[in-house]
């Protein structure tokens, strides 16, 4: 039993790492700079 609750932890643990990578890289660089920079340009407007 302890055998198959630690094969299904590891299981979920690599959906979740893969998951991370997948969300990490279907943005590019461009993308993540415009995002961040979204607090920014809201401070300036309403400053």
């Amino acid at each position: 039993m302890t055998w198959f609750i630690f094969a299904g932890d590891m299981l979920v643990m690599a959906f979740m790492v893969g998951l991370a990578i997948w969300a990490g890289n279907r943005s590019n660089d461009k993308e993540i700079r415009e995002t961040a920079m979204i607090p920014l340009q809201d401070e300036e407007e309403h400053g």
